[in-house]
């Protein structure tokens, strides 16, 4: 764990001293480069590792340079899929970590806080992209201006089906239920595509629903959007999701799974189009385990573990039947994900197979990456050339799942020895409990908590529900009615302020609420409109 945390402060100090505000250190020059848009885009994405790694004073210290420094309302062009997992993410996380961290939290918190109103404004330059007659969003949208008019409609599967987890957090903590909305119908969208087989493609055009690449597989393209059907259901606690995924799962099995490896097949015949092993599946035998399919994850895994053995890495692409990498696809660009697929089978199995790959890892990195500033992303695994690049997702997500897998009683794996310790209270009054286990990791391990989700949704509902019953029960028949109506009334009617939230007009700045929850009861919503009369 020593190891690890040395390893995140000479990235991150370099990232500092050498790069910010630019998104990207770039290592072997000691500079920085905007890459995914241009809001210190490593920052963000670290800023919630630095918790996970104990780091309270650094964390608040950048939490609030990020709410002084960082502005959406930016000319620039930016990945929709890129923006959501990073930005939106990582803002979210660090709203919900923020408590943890000691900082000062607003009444009412998690339902309320300057990050989660960052989250929001981040999102909602998002939104726009999603306005298109099938529901499913372009790729790429300005945050000054909207989708290009020259914009191409062709996007690829994970940037269609990657919001749920994101943009349902957003809906449920404030209240506003057009995100999970367009990330539903996104979903749906895209479930209706699949071939006869069951089986969805690579790239298709969101206009026409045609399908333009049709190889289906798990890697790169389609990987994160069978994982948000699994950690969104789990998550939500929703039934559609899961089903759907077990649909597809059991047509991944049937068609494209040889020898524990998952090769690319045409999706409408499910003849094998590429017998290639991309790194990006490596999250897959992560995700079986939380279906608790153990034997075929573990067996998968030691696939993939053979092949870093191989190289000290895992390049791009590999070839299966030809045991090398594929030209032009030799490079490791020090991603998470076989590290992200042995904390969740250590987790499940106690087996020291995955402590033993966190250890390789570790070595290798910092035998073939590490720079006098930083960390660089290996060009070719063959002779261990490097790129002037450190990605963002190395601090957010490497360096977290490797510290986690070494960290069994870490407050996000439910506590261990902390136990009772690690709860915190929110909410109305305090009346939720939080932090008690359970966190969704998001695709850039941003771990979002259900326990807030339910807090600032249907808690208020069921205290509603329940305060109306019992009303009921106390009451003589006859005036029962009027008189919890009224109750209700006083109970629950808004803070001053709080239901223009609803009619926010173009620029306009939200404010923050003076109390309590933004989730306002249906009567105030209405009364946006006009006068709401409540009697009979």
């Amino acid at each position: 764990k020593q190891r690890i945390k040395s390893m995140f402060y000479h990235a991150y100090n370099s990232y500092l001293d050498n790069a910010f505000p630019y998104d990207e250190l770039r290592p072997l020059t000691c500079d920085g480069q905007d890459t995914w848009g241009s809001f210190s885009l490593t920052l963000i994405d670290a800023l919630d590792t630095l918790l996970v790694l104990g780091n309270r004073t650094e964390f608040q210290r950048v939490a609030s340079l990020l709410q002084n420094t960082v502005d959406f309302d930016i000319d620039v062009n930016a990945s929709v899929f890129e923006t959501n997992i990073r930005v939106v993410g990582g803002l979210l996380s660090a709203h919900l970590l923020a408590g943890r961290a000691g900082m000062e939290l607003e009444p009412g918190w998690p339902c309320s806080g300057p990050l989660l109103r960052m989250a929001e404004d981040a999102a909602r330059k998002l939104l726009p992209a999603f306005q298109t007659p099938t529901g499913m969003p372009y790729g790429t949208v300005n945050l000054l201006h909207g989708v290009s008019a020259t914009e191409t409609p062709v996007t690829c599967t994970a940037g269609v089906g990657t919001f749920i987890l994101e943009f349902a957090t957003l809906s449920r903590l404030t209240g506003d239920e057009t995100f999970e909305n367009v990330a539903r119908r996104a979903l749906r969208a895209l479930w209706k595509t699949r071939s006869d087989i069951g089986l969805v493609g690579n790239h298709i055009d969101i206009l026409t629903k045609k399908w333009v690449a049709q190889d289906a597989g798990i890697g790169a393209g389609v990987d994160s959007y069978f994982e948000y059907l699994v950690k969104g259901a789990i998550m939500l606690q929703d039934e559609e999701l899961l089903s759907m995924f077990r649909e597809y799962d059991q047509a991944i099995q049937n068609y494209t799974r040889f020898d524990d490896w998952y090769l690319w097949v045409q999706m409408h015949k499910g003849t094998v189009s590429m017998p290639v092993f991309q790194s990006l599946e490596a999250f897959w035998p992560g995700l079986q385990s939380l279906l608790g399919n153990l034997d075929s994850a573990a067996r998968t895994f030691q696939n993939y573990y053979s092949v870093w053995r191989q190289f000290g890495g895992l390049p791009e692409f590999y070839s299966i039947p030809q045991g090398y990498t594929v030209d032009k696809r030799e490079g490791y660009p020090l991603r998470p994900e076989l590290i992200e697929s042995a904390m969740y089978l250590f987790r499940a199995t106690g087996d020291h197979t995955y402590l033993q790959l966190g250890l390789d890892a570790l070595e290798s990195i910092e035998r073939i990456a590490k720079t006098p500033c930083g960390y660089a992303s290996v060009k070719d695994l063959r002779d261990h050339q490097l790129d002037n690049r450190m990605e963002s997702f190395f601090l957010a997500e490497t360096i977290k799942y490797l510290y986690l897998l070494f960290d069994p009683n870490h407050f996000l794996h439910g506590g261990g020895t902390e136990g009772v310790g690690s709860w915190e209270e929110g909410g109305e009054g305090g009346q939720c409990v939080l932090g008690a286990g359970g966190f969704i990791f998001n695709t850039e391990a941003h771990p979002l908590d259900p326990a807030a989700l339910y807090c600032c949704s249907r808690h208020a509902q069921d205290r509603q529900e329940l305060r109306d019953i019992l009303l009921h029960l106390s009451q003589p028949a006859g005036k029962s009615g009027h008189q919890s109506k009224q109750h209700a009334e006083q109970t629950e009617r808004p803070p001053p302020g709080q239901s223009d939230s609803i009619a926010l007009k173009p620029g306009e700045r939200k404010t923050s609420p003076l109390l309590s929850c933004p989730v306002q009861p249906f009567n105030a919503r209405f009364s946006v409109l006009g006068q709401v009369f409540t009697e009979n």
